[in-house]
């Protein structure tokens, strides 16, 4: 039986650790560019407004990239379009290296989120081809692998910066894009499982439509004001294709997105406390880095370099590297809805620590580290409860949806936290109120709150009878 073991782990060892650079190549990906703002504000003469199109370009094309390749995955090979990902993703990364200037930077920024599709792909195969008793865990590895590289894409920018230039940013990355491509081309094989179709053109053409739309209109709506024409077009533009989208896909026989899917229960629970957990946990990792780089003659705040406030997020992901696979392993014994809501209590936890407490530097790293456990179990749990629901055919789907949703409560949660924290500053300073940054943790420890709820009406039993014995 222990020789049996070892000739599994052995098989999947290589395949799995392949993912992981995949995966981390995209997570690094999301946030390196962040610390860097300034600097390429600086470089290219250009606004705040402008530059931040470096982060929102990213975020349109991932959302889209997720849905739509993760159903691609399922159609034609998941190791298929994983690599074509990564080339893509890759060929981004190395016009980002070359730009000469900020509008081509922010075009190669949306062409690197093609990158996104890693994350469903990599579960996919991971069902497919894994041992079903490892793959709960592996998933869980996977996640956790999102945040360790988030993490360390906040901290690793600040000395590259300053020891180099912000072009070896995306060397780095480029680097790691190159390596995810030949270990996933050397170790991952091709999964047998297909979903057979044909593209539905008219379908990834609402769906983008419908996602770009509302996705621009979350991100614009503080600079270009929540109640402007703008705004409530975006909004409005959205809403229809997003309900045309969703009549056309039931009407196919082999739609790009299965409408009915998204209607089973464990599947509809994940997506909306995926949803309300993308609001509440990602005001942090938006709000952190302001407070403690705020000069402490505001009356609060460390006046810390873009590099120190980087290393306030490393308990977040040493917590994670943990936190991700345990929750695996829980949901393996006792199902994943106990991990689920332990997330989201141990999340709310953590902002509470934010809100009560971040006079100090040890609270910001104690509160980040309960903040790490919380987002560790969530990311593990939400991807085994959607993957555990569906059909294996219809994995990347599931699980790109599920992503979508995570994206969208994301990024409108770091939105209404800023708008939150710049809505009034300390007179004769631009510094904002700290009461600002108190109301905002204190908003996202309710939102984890609600997600706790949510979670709870989900199918299935807190603590299975079987578990408890």
């Amino acid at each position: 039986m222990s020789s049996c073991n070892h000739y599994v782990m052995t098989r999947t060892s290589a395949p799995f650790a392949a993912l992981l650079i995949a995966v981390l190549s995209f997570s690094l990906l999301q946030t390196m560019p962040v610390p860097a703002l300034p600097t390429l504000q600086a470089e290219f003469g250009r606004s705040t407004t402008t530059v931040s199109w470096v982060l929102s370009a990213f975020l349109l094309t991932a959302s889209v990239a997720t849905g739509l390749l993760g159903r691609l995955g399922d159609m034609f090979g998941k190791r298929r379009v994983l690599v074509a990902c990564l080339a893509v993703s890759g060929a981004g990364t190395l016009l980002a290296a070359l730009a000469p200037s900020i509008g081509v930077l922010i075009a190669a920024r949306a062409i690197q989120g093609v990158g996104a599709a890693t994350f469903p792909l990599a579960f996919g195969i991971v069902r497919d081809e894994f041992p079903r008793e490892r793959v709960p865990v592996a998933i869980g590895w996977i996640s956790s692998t999102f945040g360790i590289g988030f993490g360390a894409g906040l901290v690793i920018p600040g000395l590259i910066v300053d020891a180099l230039s912000w072009e070896w940013i995306f060397w780095l990355m480029f680097a790691v894009i190159v390596a995810g491509i030949a270990a996933v081309t050397a170790f991952v094989r091709e999964s047998p499982v297909r979903s057979p179709g044909r593209v539905d053109w008219a379908g990834a053409l609402l769906l983008t439509g419908g996602l770009v739309a509302l996705l621009l209109a979350i991100s614009e709506g503080r600079v270009w004001g929540w109640g402007s024409a703008a705004i409530i077009g975006l909004f409005a533009a959205a809403a229809v294709l997003l309900v045309v989208f969703a009549l056309v896909e039931r009407r196919l026989a082999r739609p790009l997105i299965d409408i009915g899917l998204l209607g089973r229960p464990a599947v509809l629970t994940s997506n909306i406390t995926a949803l309300i957990i993308g609001f509440g946990m990602y005001g942090a990792f938006t709000l952190v880095p302001l407070l403690v780089e705020t000069p402490s003659r505001a009356g609060y705040g460390f006046g810390a370099s873009v590099t120190e406030a980087g290393l306030f997020i490393i308990p977040m992901a040493v917590t994670m590297l943990f936190a991700s696979p345990l929750a695996g392993r829980i949901g393996a014994q006792a199902g994943f809805k106990l991990p689920l809501v332990l997330a989201c209590v141990v999340g709310a936890a953590g902002f509470v620590v934010f809100a009560v407490a971040h006079g100090t530097r040890w609270p910001i790293y104690l509160g980040n580290g309960i903040l790490g456990i919380g987002v560790g179990f969530a990311f593990a749990s939400l991807a085994n409860l959607v993957v555990g629901a569906v059909d294996p055919r219809q994995t990347g789907e599931a699980t790109g949806v599920n992503t979508i949703m995570r994206t969208i409560g994301g990024t409108f949660g770091a939105q209404i936290a800023s708008t939150i924290v710049t809505g009034e500053v300390i007179a004769g300073t631009r510094f904002p109120v700290e009461s600002g940054y108190t109301t905002a943790f204190v908003l996202s420890a309710i939102a984890m709150g609600v997600a706790a709820l949510v979670a709870l009406a989900g199918p299935g039993r807190l603590v299975p009878a079987v578990a408890s014995r």
